[in-house]
């Protein structure tokens, strides 16, 4: 373990939309950043920012303190940490960011302990934008190890421990980021039907605007709609991949998730229309036939 005189050294597996803003901001609060990811071009613009990008998962983990996965789903992060594997060392920090259900998070898990790592279960709430300012809120269970301190301190305005129990933070996940699903969905869904009845979207918004259901994030995706602006904060293909991890934990404990599987639905037509790459606000199209121009 790192002295408090010495840099603390973190491993990024994983540079997409999360993932980049969060190494940089890892590298601008004076911690030493290694950074990988799959299709390599996509992380080299952050040699500007002084992080090192490797060329596999198992150089960019060699000697870090910590290691951050934050990646597509349960099978990208297994892959990177396998392949990582041969330069894993007992005692390491894996903090495991991404959003991948219970179901492969138990897998990790089991990963993390065959080969001695310190396993933080720690999914992130927020958007690229938060993962730009720095203001993510970091929902963590596991061992409270004091070398996660300044990274998430560097990529969160909040952290909220939830317990010592593995899987604690991703249950709790699973339910916040229903919520902000299932809002956009039905938000889009609201907006067509307006647009199919002949009216204006802006007429929503004077409705809606300093009412009690208004809210930053609301006035967000409103605008994304009605400026057909879908550049990604969180993308169509990612909210359909979290209503399945959502269905599949409901399944688990007993109980129904009407509304996450009916956003499922929704974003899967989205997709097949061309819109995964798009913001999840792009479930709007969902409402039209495929060959509609609206």
């Amino acid at each position: 373990m790192n002295s408090e005189f010495e840099m603390t050294t973190v491993a990024v597996l994983g540079t997409g939309i999360m993932g980049a803003p969060m190494a940089r901001n890892l590298a601008k609060n004076g911690l030493q950043v290694r950074a990988w990811n799959r299709t390599r071009d996509k992380a080299l613009p952050l040699q500007a920012d002084g992080i090192t990008v490797c060329s596999d998962p198992a150089e960019a983990v060699t000697g870090a303190d910590v290691v951050i996965t934050m990646l597509s789903d349960g099978d990208a992060v297994r892959a990177a940490m396998s392949a990582a594997a041969p330069a894993l060392a007992a005692g390491q920090v894996w903090a495991q960011m991404s959003t991948v259900g219970l179901v492969a998070l138990d897998r990790l898990a089991a990963l993390a302990q065959a080969h001695g790592l310190v396993f933080v279960d720690a999914p992130v709430q927020g958007t690229r934008q938060p993962a730009e300012a720095g203001t993510l809120v970091v929902l963590a269970a596991g061992p409270a190890d004091e070398r996660l301190e300044p990274v998430f301190s560097a990529v969160g305005g909040r952290t909220i421990w939830v317990g010592e129990e593995v899987g604690a933070a991703t249950r709790l996940k699973l339910t916040t980021v229903g919520y902000a699903i299932t809002l956009t969905a039905v938000l889009a869904e609201s907006l067509a039907l307006l647009r199919a009845l002949g009216l204006d979207p802006s007429l929503f918004a004077e409705v809606v605007t300093g009412s009690p259901l208004d809210s930053g994030y609301v006035q967000a995706k409103m605008k994304s709609i009605r400026d057909g602006d879908y550049t990604p904060s969180f993308t169509v293909r990612n909210a359909e991949k979290d209503t399945r991890l959502i269905a599949e934990a409901a399944s688990g404990a007993g109980v129904r998730v009407d509304m996450a599987v009916a956003a499922g639905e929704r974003f899967r037509r989205a997709e097949a229309e061309g819109h995964g790459d798009d913001d999840m606000a792009a479930g709007y199209f969902a409402s039209f036939p495929a060959d509609s121009t609206t």
